[in-house]
């Protein structure tokens, strides 16, 4: 399981971004996002880096936190 702080993640719309491009690296992705922490957990088989990247692709700023 992947874990991302994602402070500039704050709406419904940012949510819906977010997943959809985590999707787009890795289809079959399990995604959990916790809009109120501003977290966003992944479990699939794409590595860190390249969900990190898809974040950043779809304009927001991911942090591990794991």
């Amino acid at each position: 399981m992947l874990e991302f702080q994602v402070e500039d993640m704050t709406c419904g719309h940012c949510v819906s971004t977010i997943t959809k491009a985590i999707k787009g690296a890795d289809a079959n992705a399990s995604v959990e996002v916790d809009l109120a922490k501003h977290l966003v957990r992944v479990e699939g088989s794409a590595g860190g880096e390249e969900i990190a990247d898809a974040i950043r692709e779809a304009g927001y700023t991911p942090v591990p936190s794991k």
